[in-house]
């Protein structure tokens, strides 16, 4: 079975920046595509980024485009989300997830997820 496990989440200041971790055990990350996801209070769960199994290709969501960076290293069976000039609406809970598929931003097509980490972005 397929675990995941987010980590490096925690209240930053607008303008802030932090990198999550996604460490993946029970099988070869290098197998999965990973997504990253996230979830405000009230609202819809949301594609963030996403990254092949290669790493070769990764797509993001509009709104954190040229702020976030997805990357992964296979051999360290971990996901990362570098987080950069972080805003207040940028606060979620946010989760790693696999995939078999493609990159995707269709929830429904993730497999395996992880527990979540809260990200607070406030003064």
């Amino acid at each position: 079975q397929l675990q995941l496990v987010e980590s490096g989440g925690g209240l930053v200041q607008p303008g802030g920046s932090l990198r999550l971790s996604c460490a993946v055990s029970g099988f070869s990350l290098a197998f999965y595509t990973m997504g990253w996801f996230r979830q405000a209070p009230g609202k819809e769960r949301e594609a963030v980024a996403c990254i092949t199994n290669g790493g070769g290709n990764t797509n993001y969501a509009e709104s954190v485009k040229g702020r976030f960076t997805i990357s992964r290293d296979n051999a360290a069976d971990t996901v990362y989300l570098q987080m950069n000039s972080l805003k207040p609406e940028d606060t979620a809970v946010y989760y790693c997830a696999a995939t078999v598929g493609v990159c995707s931003f269709e929830s429904l097509r993730y497999d395996y997820w992880g527990q979540g980490t809260q990200v607070t972005v406030s003064s």
